[in-house]
């Protein structure tokens, strides 16, 4: 198991920042790297619901995911199974602090290659994702 962690320190609430998770309109103006945009085909939030949506790459590549909605904790922790290639499991934590929340975000590889051989696209695509969230945040909704 390799654990691929980040995290972001925002001056929003917990509420707040999960409001930005929960709506699916708002998650998919941030939701991935610079440049990509999202089609959401199926959003069930909820636990043990769906997400099925297509990333459309700056270059004009699509990428379709799958993934399984498996705790919430309404202001505090959204944790998806990433049933699609590659595996993981995203657990985005959200954790009041003096000046607003603490967002801790780990992906949970299963295998450690897998992990390993993304890890230089994945770390820098963490940071646009929640460089896209701050923005998000910023604008309200």
């Amino acid at each position: 198991m390799t654990i691929i962690h980040t995290a972001r320190r925002f001056a929003e609430s917990p509420a707040e920042v999960f409001a930005a998770i929960r709506d699916p309109a708002r998650l998919a103006r941030w939701w991935g790297p610079q440049g990509f945009t999202n089609s959401f085909e199926v959003f069930e939030f909820q636990p043990g619901g769906r997400w099925v949506f297509v990333m459309h790459g700056p270059d004009g590549t699509d990428y379709p995911n799958e993934s399984v909605f498996e705790e919430i904790v309404a202001d505090a922790l959204v944790r998806i199974r990433h049933v699609s290639q590659p595996h993981f499991v995203l657990s985005i934590g959200l954790a009041a602090s003096r000046e607003g929340t603490l967002l801790s975000w780990k992906q949970d590889f299963a295998d450690p290659r897998v992990a390993e051989g993304i890890r230089h696209i994945v770390e820098p695509a963490n940071e646009q994702n929640l460089d896209r969230l701050a923005r998000e945040l910023a604008t309200g909704a």
